[in-house]
This record gives structure tokens, C-alpha cells and sequence, in this order.
């Protein structure tokens, strides 16, 4: 007989404070600034990680995190994650896709659109191992005011 998913919530909430960790290196300006841009560059790989702010409240803020990759096909394009920040928590959650509605904390399987017991889990190390990635090989272009 096969077990039911049950989510680690210690594991889920490290991750996610993690991620509100590295979100405020990236965008230590929060508060003031609406969007950064990171050229992450390894081995042959280029890619350009745009973190954009979308909403703004006093205990909350959105952000929109998207990689744009030089010469991939639009078919193989990356998702873009939805990410709330909760200052009170200190904590950054994947809240949803660009493309999908809220995510579900824990999935049934099989079910009709096909997600992952454990997608949201799965969504939320993703957004820190790009937001590692930025931090440790991204590069961001600021324009020089003279």
C-alpha cells in the first residue's frame, strides 16, 4: 500500500526563511527599488535572472523572479515564479506560477493536471537554488550617473 504525502513543515519553513535571506541580499533596496537584474554565468551557460517587484503592503511584498535565456526556443522557456515575502515571519514563499493559479500546499496523486504531491516543496528549493546561483556567480549591471 503506498503512503501519503506528508510535508516536512520544519524543512519547508528553513527553506523559506533561507529564501527571504537571500531575497534581501539580492534586493537589499526593497523598499525603494522596483526590479534587479543578475547575468549569471557559469561554465558556458548565460543566463539573465530578473527579480521584479510587484506589489508592495506593510507586512508583504511580491516579487516576480524570471530567467530569460539567450537562444532557447519559446517551448523550453522557464517558469516564473510568483514569490511573497512576509516581513513578519521573515519568510519567502513560491506562492504560485506566472501562468497557473495559487498553489496548493500538497497535492493528491494521481490528479487531473498532473502536479507533484510535493510541488510546492519542489517550487520553493528551485527559487532558492537560483537565488544561490545569483549570489554566487550573478553579476548586475548598475547605470553610472555622472
Amino acid at each position: 500500500m503506498k503512503r501519503k504525502y506528508v510535508p516536512d513543515l520544519t524543512r519547508q519553513m528553513a527553506q523559506c526563511e533561507a529564501n527571504y535571506a537571500r531575497m534581501l541580499k539580492l534586493l537589499p533596496e526593497l523598499d525603494s527599488r522596483d526590479s534587479r537584474e543578475f547575468q549569471v554565468c557559469w561554465q558556458q551557460h548565460q543566463v539573465v535572472v530578473r527579480l521584479q517587484i510587484e506589489e508592495r503592503f506593510a507586512y508583504t511584498t511580491t516579487v516576480l523572479v524570471q530567467q530569460k535565456h539567450e537562444g532557447v526556443s519559446a517551448w523550453l522557456e522557464p517558469p516564473s515564479l510568483v514569490v511573497r515575502l512576509y516581513h513578519d515571519a521573515a519568510m519567502a514563499e513560491v506562492i504560485c506560477l506566472k501562468s497557473r493559479r495559487q498553489l496548493a500546499g500538497v497535492y493528491g496523486y494521481p490528479n487531473r493536471d498532473m502536479h507533484h504531491p510535493d510541488e510546492k516543496v519542489q517550487l520553493n528549493e528551485y527559487l532558492g537554488e537560483w537565488l544561490s546561483l545569483c549570489l554566487s556567480h550573478g553579476h548586475h549591471n548598475e547605470p553610472v550617473f555622472v
